[in-house]
């Protein structure tokens, strides 16, 4: 909450400061900050959400908000992006006078506002993809200072004005470097592919490995939300092999091993067919 309060009022002195001196970039880094309101008030809003209880019709709860939540803020920051290079396309070809002091001023507040801002964040970035994405919006803001402030002191000491659609450009850059790989961890969270983190293979002859399992199959890993790590599938057993210890030594074995507590697993004799049973 204290970022979301910080982001805001800068804000508001980039929108100002942008129009006064006539910079491009600032008012770039301003929408991109007001971006940064949005994901912020967007993970606030996805973290209550996530944490009501499950209900008959959404088993899982609401877990999942905060993967929309951080795939909302991934394809904001592109469309910013695109906004931005178009201007300062616009701007290179048709240079507009800027006032570098005060440019360079309202840059280098924005800079320590976004400092503040990642340091408030930086605890929960490891562990949920909804702040992390939150966290690299407030960074790629801060890149965006930095290069506004290059830009401020190109058109102050040199009169370069052509430096501000040049350092709008910069932002935009930045902005899709820090959204791509927040789109691709959202998009594979949703589409229930197996955590970066984890090799498939490897758990299926871990699990095959146990003694009394003849073989692993319907193997299957996805992330329910961040940290929260889910497995399903089916394990073919010896007759003299009982159920009961084995559900407890495979759970185990892929909690301490891989990380995995949700873990559901059917244990089928060797002469079962399950498409027989079935019909």
């Amino acid at each position: 909450m204290a970022t979301l309060v910080l982001v805001l009022v800068y804000m508001v002195a980039e929108v100002v400061g942008g129009l006064a001196s006539g910079s491009l970039a600032l008012l770039a880094d301003a929408g991109h900050m007001l971006s940064d309101a949005g994901a912020l008030g967007l993970s606030l809003f996805a973290g209550w959400i996530a944490r009501r209880p499950p209900t008959p019709r959404r088993s899982y709860g609401y877990y999942r908000a905060e993967i929309l939540a951080a795939l909302v803020n991934g394809a904001a920051l592109g469309a910013i992006s695109l906004v931005i290079i178009v201007e300062a396309y616009r701007r290179l070809r048709q240079p507009t006078e800027v006032a570098g002091p005060l440019m360079l001023g309202v840059a280098v507040g924005g800079l320590v506002v976004n400092a503040l801002g990642l340091w408030l964040l930086h605890p929960g970035r490891s562990s949920s993809i909804n702040v992390r994405g939150a966290w690299l919006h407030v960074l790629s803001d801060l890149l965006g200072s930095v290069a506004a402030i290059l830009g401020g002191i190109a058109i102050w000491a040199f009169g370069w004005y052509w430096a501000d659609p040049i350092a709008s450009a910069a932002i935009a850059i930045l902005i899709v470097y820090s959204s791509w790989g927040l789109l691709k961890e959202a998009i594979a969270i949703l589409m229930e592919g197996t955590p970066g983190h984890v090799d498939l293979d490897e758990v299926r002859e871990a699990i095959a490995a146990v003694d009394g399992v003849r073989a692993v199959h319907d193997l299957h890993i996805w992330t329910i939300t961040s940290g929260m790590e889910s497995l399903s599938g089916h394990v073919v057993v010896d007759d003299g092999r009982g159920p009961s210890g084995l559900l407890m030594e495979l759970a185990a074995l892929l909690r301490e091993r891989f990380g995995i507590d949700h873990v559901t697993i059917q244990v089928e004799p060797p002469d079962f067919d399950q498409c027989h049973q079935a019909c």
